[in-house]
């Protein structure tokens, strides 16, 4: 990646929090933790359907 002089490798290899950190200040504050992300999902669980379940 060029604005951060990384090899596409090592660019694929970062972690999202490491990329955040390398973007700098300028990249605001990170959207989502871990923490939000869980809160959201017990919040939003998702349903399992009867997957190949006949009808009638």
């Amino acid at each position: 990646m060029r604005g951060l002089g990384l090899k596409p490798n090592e660019f694929w290899a970062l972690t999202p929090a490491e990329f955040w950190l390398l973007l700098g200040p300028e990249a605001g504050d990170m959207p989502m933790g871990r923490r939000r992300l869980d809160e959201l999902a017990h919040a939003y669980p998702d349903e399992l359907a009867d997957i190949g379940a006949e009808d009638g």
